[in-house]
């Protein structure tokens, strides 16, 4: 059973910080992924963050994007045509984690499969709210990603 929008949010993992935030987040969990994108505008953060993901088992492809412009160009063009996960921060220089989110929400057909997770160093509430409130964040995480937190949110089957 998944949480309501107005109940609080279950923690994942043991860092603080990191919890659940949609109703959505088994939305695809038949689904085994098949492609990881990392959305951040540090390379140091993208870098530790694929081995996190490769540590983890995950042995898809992994795609990284320095500028959310250039992730959401590619998400578009391929229509997510296979289990796709996303992490992305949310401040980045053009265009940003909430603007990249609502700009998919509006632009991709309903039901594709695609997970969002906010991965950021912002441990804020009001950035939290804001990321709940949009239907197709699924987590909000803050940096780093771990091998385990991968783990637990990439479907490995």
């Amino acid at each position: 059973m998944t949480p309501a929008a107005h109940e609080p949010l279950p923690t994942l993992g043991s860092r603080a910080g990191t919890r659940l935030c949609s109703e959505n987040l088994t939305m695809h969990s038949n689904t085994h992924t098949q492609r990881v994108i990392l959305v951040d505008d540090s390379d140091n953060d993208n870098f530790f963050h694929d081995i996190a993901v490769r540590k983890c088992g995950f042995d898809g492809e992994i795609k990284i994007y320095d500028k959310g412009e250039d992730a959401l160009e590619f998400l578009l063009r391929d229509r997510v045509s296979v289990p796709t996960m996303v992490f992305m921060d949310i401040n980045m220089a053009g265009m940003g984690g909430f603007e990249l989110a609502r700009t998919l929400e509006q632009q991709l057909d309903p039901g594709v499969p695609l997970q969002l997770h906010m991965l950021t160093s912002s441990s804020w509430s009001v950035d939290k709210a804001t990321a709940d409130s949009i239907g197709l964040i699924q987590s909000y995480l803050v940096k780093p990603l771990t091998r385990e937190t991968a783990a637990a949110l990439i479907d490995l089957s």
